[in-house]
């Protein structure tokens, strides 16, 4: 379930150093530590889990924000469906966006909030 109406267009579009993959690349694996989120500048994102397919992101989709926010490893893997250029936001950027931008934070909230229900079945 993409998230197609909450778009995070200020982080996918400013001016910051950003991380090319090629399809198939493996962007992060499930376990591993959380040193950042990314956002989608171009290209589009599987989420997996326990090599299932969980989804698969758009541009101007975060990913990557739930360990930032629980300090627990990666809960699923990320590879780049396509060819994608990622913006990563580290944990203080993001931290700061949460803490001074309730629209950020409540656009992240909402992310959560659909791949929750999504995980759950409902919709």
């Amino acid at each position: 379930m993409a998230d197609d109406s909450i778009a995070f267009d200020l982080l996918a579009t400013i001016d910051t150093p950003v991380r090319s993959f090629r399809a198939g690349e493996v962007i992060f694996n499930e376990g591993d530590p959380a040193q950042e989120s990314y956002v989608i500048q171009r290209g589009q994102v599987e989420i997996r889990r326990n090599g299932r397919l969980l989804d698969t992101l758009p541009e101007k989709s975060i990913f990557g924000e739930m360990a930032l926010i629980d300090h627990a490893p990666r809960a699923a893997t990320a590879v780049a469906a396509t060819d994608v250029v990622l913006v990563p936001v580290a944990e203080k950027q993001f931290l700061f966006l949460v803490s001074q931008t309730p629209y950020f934070a409540l656009n992240v909230m909402r992310v959560l909030a659909r791949r929750l229900r999504s995980a759950n079945g409902a919709t």
